[in-house]
């Protein structure tokens, strides 16, 4: 702080420590979202954001997943035998001769209704680092969009968050879907800091390529996600993961068992008899641990949001904020549940009427399953077109915005206006060098405008408005690669 030189009454040595360099911005962070949705476990009430920072502190403060009560769990036990032979006291009844083999199978992979535990799981396993929690109800009945609308609303209140997912939002209607994602955009706008992460809903749960594409039609023509779209992503298909089904003792008895008897040579089914109702009633230390393997082995389906999450966080610490999130693996799944095709993402990729990009999930030969696109929903808008442009603008306004409140109620001066411009060039400057911004130099790459005349009038600053001009030329992702090949004729 520089010596009030009016102060100065008594006869002495004083110091003066001018400061030349101008404040600093801090940078803020840019990939922590906050997932919406029902938990086991609530401590801090309903509709409470929580920070965590591991899966683990999530399971000690909101518990496990959904009971299996809520997922119609059925194992199958098959014995195949070699042979049968008829019983010599009774000609009518067969005996088996020779077990050979038995095969212990549970359901085919299962989509949650309530997926939040498996949801934030996914995200850890793709590189995610913390993340809010707001539950909105332990209460596991049908998804509602009201207690979602509620958890999201009460993000509003916290700074932190710039993610919002809600990955439960699939199960509600058309209204309802729409009605928690505009709530979600709007927010986004109205705060300018956070953006949302969109499932696009899948009818099937694995759907054939025509069902595919009338998922995409139907998220094009029907979601009315309000005038925000820029502030949203949306991606589509679901993925089948490689978390397994987790449950405990008390959930035994819901967990239902088939048992089937066969020939090897499939020629006939045998009266099955029964190994035990449930799981609870299974006698057999070997069968009960069989069947346990099994139920573990089931793979649950989720929608991608909460993966995409885990790969905003990646890309951001790797690379930063203005890499777009594609060209990225997905972690800890076995696939999508769809082959996207060209012919499929030709509708994803261009919405020629409402702009609705669908970024997709693909399975590219030699490369693993990868995010293959980085659109946001304003697809047709040639300034937000991008996921990284818009997250970045995010990044700058809420960095110098936080860095500026310093400057609030400083005299509205030629000082002020300096150290303002100052903080805020070498700040982009720096962005630059990292490779966020285009331009050979600095010059190229941003502007910074402050003063009067140039951003101000006489009348701006008589009624205390303090008006700075920031502009950029953000990097764009290299979406269409085109190589351009030709005959060369030979020369003399």
């Amino acid at each position: 702080m520089a010596l009030n030189l009016n102060a100065i009454k008594t006869p002495g040595v004083y110091i003066d420590e001018v400061s030349l360099l101008p404040p600093g911005v801090a940078p803020v962070e840019t990939a922590v979202p906050a997932f919406v949705g029902y938990t086991e476990m609530n401590p801090s009430g309903d509709n409470v954001p929580v920070l965590i920072t591991s899966f683990l502190e999530y399971m000690e403060m909101f518990g496990g997943p959904q009971s299996p009560t809520d997922l119609s769990i059925a194992v199958t036990v098959r014995d195949t035998f070699e042979d049968v032979f008829t019983d010599p006291t009774d000609p009518t009844t067969y005996v088996e001769s020779k077990l050979i083999t038995r095969s212990v199978t549970a359901n085919p992979p299962i989509r949650p209704m309530h997926n939040l535990f498996f949801a934030v799981r996914h995200y850890f396993a793709n590189g995610g680092s913390k993340c809010y929690i707001v539950s909105v109800s332990t209460t596991l009945g049908a998804v509602s969009d009201s207690d979602l609308v509620d958890g999201i609303n009460a993000l509003e209140q916290e700074d932190e968050p710039t993610l919002i997912v809600v990955p439960e939002a699939y199960n509600l209607s058309d209204s309802g879907y729409n009605n928690v994602y505009s709530t979600a955009l709007n927010q986004c706008n109205k705060l300018k800091d956070r953006f949302t992460i969109i499932d696009v809903r899948q009818a099937q749960p694995s759907p054939s390529s025509s069902q595919a594409l009338a998922d995409i039609t139907n998220f094009q023509t029907n979601a009315s996600l309000g005038d925000y779209g820029l502030y949203g992503a949306a991606y589509y298909p679901y993925l089948e993961t490689t978390i397994d089904f987790e449950f405990d003792s008390s959930e035994e008895s819901q967990i239902g068992i088939t048992y089937q008897k066969v020939l090897a040579d499939g020629s006939a089914s045998l009266a099955p008899g029964t190994v035990g109702a449930d799981l609870g009633a299974v006698t057999s230390d070997l069968l009960r641990k069989q069947i346990e393997t099994a139920i573990r082995d089931i793979s649950i389906i989720l929608p991608p949001s909460p993966a995409i999450a885990g790969i905003y966080a990646r890309v951001d610490n790797d690379r930063g904020v203005w890499k777009a999130p594609a060209n990225v693996s997905v972690g800890a799944i076995v696939g999508p549940m769809v082959k996207i095709t060209d012919t499929i993402q030709d509708v994803m990729n261009i919405d020629p009427n409402g702009g609705k990009s669908v970024n997709a999930i693909r399975a590219i030969t030699g490369r693993g399953i990868l995010v293959w696109g980085a659109r946001t929903l304003a697809g047709n808008d040639n300034e937000w077109r991008y996921v990284s442009v818009r997250r970045f603008f995010n990044f700058v306004e809420e960095s110098v915005k936080k860095a500026t409140y310093r400057f609030v109620f400083e005299p509205n001066d030629a000082n002020t206006w300096v150290k303002i411009r100052g903080m805020i060039e070498n700040f982009l400057t720096l962005q630059w060098s990292l490779g966020a911004l285009q331009g050979s130099k600095p010059e190229q790459a941003f502007f910074v405008r402050v003063g009067l005349g140039q951003t101000m009038t006489a009348d701006d600053i008589l009624n205390g408005r303090l008006i700075v001009e920031i502009g950029m030329a953000v990097v764009r992702p290299a979406e269409f690669i085109i190589l351009r090949f030709m005959h060369k004729l030979p020369e003399a």
